[in-house]
């Protein structure tokens, strides 16, 4: 008898009840979820704050609607066969947008979303400025992700931005609160210390997930701390939501500087160190997949016509 296909949220769930620590790079288009499933990370997790970089041109002060963030995140789902987790930001409402929230990202094929306690408008979570709704709104939220999720798998993560609002032991006053209402792992955001990591971990009982933004470069407020003691502090999975967005930028800025470079000295030059080729492109963008599927499907007549055309260009 054929066995059911596990689902990505179900891969996911296995991965947390697993001994296996966890690190979900941060993606936001197609370039960046391939990659990362090419380097053989397991999950990935989009960032909210890269993805209105990226389509909007601003930054992540909550200007980014629903309907945006669902449908770039179910091509990000789509791009590849690892779990994707999306950021939904604070549920885009009261408890009852956070229901139909959860269902959007759960129907665009997304593994599990983080639904965070920030009023609206919310601003990234290392920004000044922030503020939080009442515990008890929050909690409601929480209990309108649980319910709205169609596959127990999906992973429901509440994420708080209390630490730099109310404090310590506000911040874990909440833990308790969202883990109750069913939350399956906690993200406390902006965590400054070893010491309030182990507290929430201790706090939670349920698997917590740590924001270390670019991985590699130090910002000033989570600190770096290596993944061996985030292990031995109790942690099950990090994030790194800007890495691969400040890669990208840095990349970006090198190739242009070189381009300017042959603008003003008329010398062409060829930096493959700078920019992958073509044919890397087409490889990791299915373009062979595709060839194979016009020989199988198309005739040989319009095949022919194809190339040709191709060939005249």
């Amino acid at each position: 008898m054929t066995q059911p296909m596990t689902t990505k949220a179900g891969r996911l769930r296995a991965l947390l009840k697993s001994d296996e620590f966890i690190v979900s790079p941060g993606i936001y288009d197609g370039y960046s979820a391939k990659l990362v499933e090419a380097a053989g990370f397991k999950t990935a997790a989009s960032s909210g704050a890269a993805i209105a970089n990226a389509l909007l041109g601003l930054e992540d002060v909550g200007i980014m609607g629903l309907a945006e963030n669902v449908a770039h995140c179910r091509n990000l789902a789509r791009a590849v066969d690892i779990p994707v987790t999306a950021d939904a930001d604070n549920g885009y409402g009261n408890p009852v947008n956070v229901h139909f929230t959860v269902r959007a990202f759960e129907e665009a094929g997304i593994a599990g979303v983080n639904i965070e306690d920030q009023v609206s408008p919310k601003r990234c979570g290392h920004m000044p400025g922030k503020e939080v709704v009442p515990l008890a709104e929050m909690v409601k939220k929480v209990e309108a992700a649980c319910l709205a999720r169609r596959d127990d798998d999906f992973v429901i993560v509440a994420r708080t931005d209390a630490l730099a609002v109310e404090g310590m032991e506000k911040t874990l006053e909440r833990v308790r609160a969202y883990v109750a209402a069913g939350a399956d792992m906690i993200f406390p955001d902006a965590v400054r210390s070893e010491e309030q990591i182990a507290q929430v971990v201790e706090a939670a009982g349920v698997p917590v997930t740590i924001n270390m933004g670019f991985g590699i470069r130090s910002r000033p407020t989570t600190p770096l701390i290596p993944i061996p003691r985030l292990k031995e502090l109790g942690v099950r999975r990090i994030s790194l939501p800007r890495m691969l967005p400040g890669a990208a930028i840095r990349g970006m800025q090198n190739a242009l500087a070189a381009m300017r470079g042959v603008i003003e000295t008329g010398v062409p030059v060829d930096r493959p160190d700078l920019v992958v080729g073509i044919d890397e492109i087409w490889a990791m963008m299915g373009f062979p997949e595709i060839q194979a599927l016009e020989r199988q499907l198309l005739s040989t007549d319009a095949l022919q016509a194809k190339y040709r055309g191709a060939a005249a260009e």
